[in-house]
């Protein structure tokens, strides 16, 4: 996946003069995980710029350089440290469209790792998605490949909106892709269907992807069909893609690693309550992280669900 987003990178700013590149280590180091490793010596100190260690000022970069008329791509290390960024990103990127009255856009991507499964330090496993989805007028965006990694960061790339992009830890190194650098974007805004089954419905996103699928494997064994959907853009959610499934096959388990409270999965489970509860055979599970900061380096794995969580939850769903 890793090297994917650095194509994506590489495609776009080939294709478009304003697209530039700016975080902490972005270019003389390729970033801290090597997304965008590469870019400096191809495109130059201007286009791909460090900046000091201020997640602020990163994003308040990015939203003089958006107004008049670049594409800023920023990179914040870990989603723990967005923090301080979002001053800007609530008060001036998500409302500069509707503050102008449409003369404005501001067409930034910030680019964060997102989720746990390293053994990282405090505030780099933070899987903190709900807080941006409730900012409007931005996107949120969370791929679960590199095929979809590098699809969905053009399309986040030439959004006239700012798109926060959350890229899975877990999955920089995790697996091998074929992907064509044919310049060919993915659609935002729309859920993907990883496999298709017919006795229930299980949403996820993100690395929580490979636990699914694993788990997806042994409820085969069982009998049990499952249809998987990537949410992959998580703010706006594609409801309809979803309520079609569980119209199909009247369960639905929904799996995160963000914790449990008022998180995407709540939303969806409600939506899916108010348009869909006469298509439901059994109450809606979450699977979820818990409620807790992500415990430090050895409960990490028992904070991530699991594949047996999912199955249980599953399993749940066909009890009485």
């Amino acid at each position: 996946m890793v090297e994917a987003i650095a194509m994506a990178h590489g495609w776009e700013m080939q294709h478009d003069a304003n697209v530039v590149v700016i975080g902490q280590d972005v270019g003389a180091n390729g970033g801290v995980f090597r997304a965008t490793a590469g870019l400096q010596e191809r495109f130059g100190k201007d286009r791909v710029q460090d900046t000091p260690l201020a997640e602020a000022t990163i994003a308040g970069m990015s939203v003089g350089m958006a107004t008049h008329g670049l594409k800023p791509v920023a990179e914040i290390q870990f989603m723990g440290f967005l923090y301080p960024a979002l001053d800007q990103i609530v008060n001036h990127m998500s409302r500069m469209r509707n503050r102008t009255r449409g003369r404005l856009s501001c067409p930034v991507v910030i680019r964060t790792p997102h989720g746990g499964g390293i053994h990282a330090p405090e505030h780099h496993s933070e899987s903190t998605e709900t807080m941006l989805c409730h900012i409007p007028g931005i996107r949120v965006v969370c791929p679960s490949s590199p095929v979809r990694a590098y699809g969905l960061l053009l399309a986040a790339i030439r959004d006239p909106d700012p798109v926060m992009f959350l890229e899975p830890v877990r999955l920089y190194r995790a697996m091998r892709q074929e992907v064509n650098d044919d310049g060919q974007a993915l659609p935002l805004d729309v859920c993907f269907i990883l496999r298709e089954g017919c006795d229930v419905t299980i949403v996820t996103w993100g690395a929580m992807t490979m636990e699914t699928l694993r788990a997806v494997t042994e409820l085969d064994k069982r009998g049990i069909s499952a249809e998987v959907i990537d949410l992959a853009t998580l703010s706006p959610i594609d409801i309809e893609t979803i309520l079609a499934s569980v119209a199909k096959t009247g369960r639905l388990v929904i799996v995160h690693e963000a914790a449990r409270n008022v998180g995407v999965g709540a939303e969806i489970a409600a939506l899916v309550a108010e348009h869909g509860l006469y298509d439901l055979l059994a109450p809606v599970q979450r699977v979820a992280g818990f409620d807790t900061i992500m415990p430090l380096f050895k409960l990490e794995h028992d904070y991530i669900p699991s594949v047996q969580r999912i199955i249980d939850a599953v399993e749940h769903t066909f009890a009485g």
